[in-house]
């Protein structure tokens, strides 16, 4: 947790709660003494176990579900797709997805090669199994749903999947090649044309009835990949998040200022597309975790949950 607080302390892209751009320096004027004990060893030791033990438990969930194919709901941080095409949404349909290591320079910090073993492969390019037939028909089920979807069976560059995608494979999953998934890109970070909460409902809502209306018995799982609010973490709209989710309240979620899903706050949009496919489903279990790291109380909000 210290790489990332002196990040913190050095970024240049904060913004408040209210999705205002500020400094790291006003970040801590404002927070006075208010996040100083958030931020002792044993509190932070507390909180990374306990996040370690609720991905432990989500990948238990996901292997006991036993499903046919995963559609995961995730953000690309220009990994793949740059300013030379920005897709809102995009459904990738190729037959197979693949990893590849990063390429760390040598004096890279620790907390980022303890990252790539989280993302991205060790060793060598790995291909992971899409369920390309699912693909295509969520691709076109949404289309005939008046949604404008973007379509890839190819990646164009060599950084492989997005991390969003790889810590499915490589942290969820444990690796292994058995499960094949669809990746959902969802623009959550990147203006001009992030798609509105409302709309990231509403495509939930018909990604589901594309799920329903593919052919077979097929078990089919959507996940959302991302946390809740970060960098500056804001515990009021997370748990206002997990509430609407719990409650199957798509108002609320729909109603969410824009604003404040900035930077990586954005990767709620991810949460609320997953809930749109859930609604009128229970919540099975919920987790919340403010990952508090420095005293400007920067971090992340980390967020865990299956419905069923």
């Amino acid at each position: 947790m210290a790489g990332h607080a002196r990040r913190d302390e050095m970024y240049q892209g904060h913004l408040d709660r209210e999705g205002r751009r500020v400094s790291y320096g006003q970040l801590l004027a404002a927070a006075g003494t208010r996040f100083t004990a958030e931020i002792t060893e044993e509190k932070l030791a507390e909180r990374v176990a306990a996040c370690e033990r609720h991905i432990d438990r989500l990948a238990q969930a996901i292997a006991g579900a036993r499903l046919d194919a995963l559609i995961v709901v995730g953000d690309d941080q220009r990994e793949q797709y740059l300013e030379d095409n920005q897709p809102a949404f995009l459904v990738y349909c190729g037959a197979t997805i693949e990893n590849a290591p990063m390429e760390l320079p040598g004096n890279a910090p620790e907390y980022w090669k303890r990252a790539r073993s989280q993302y991205h492969e060790p060793d060598g390019r790995r291909e992971y199994p899409v369920a390309a037939g699912l693909a295509l028909h969520v691709a076109e089920s949404l289309v005939a749903r008046d949604f404008d979807i973007s379509y890839a069976k190819t990646l164009t560059r060599p950084r492989g999947e997005g991390h969003a995608f790889g810590f499915v494979h490589r942290r969820l999953l444990g690796g292994g090649t058995a499960l094949p998934i669809v990746p959902f890109v969802v623009n959550t970070y990147y203006p001009p044309n992030q798609p509105r909460p409302a709309r990231c409902y509403q495509l939930g809502q018909a990604l589901r009835q594309a799920i329903e209306t593919f052919s077979g018995k097929q078990r089919v799982g959507v996940i959302a990949s991302g946390g809740l609010s970060h960098f500056t973490v804001d515990e009021e709209l997370d748990r206002g998040v997990l509430e609407a989710c719990t409650s199957g309240n798509g108002k609320a979620l729909s109603a969410i200022p824009p604003a404040k899903l900035n930077s990586g706050s954005s990767e709620i949009r991810n949460w609320i597309v997953a809930a749109g496919a859930a609604e009128g489903l229970r919540t099975k279990w919920q987790e919340y975790v403010p990952l508090y790291r420095t005293p400007a109380g920067t971090g992340c909000g980390m967020a865990f949950a299956t419905w069923g």
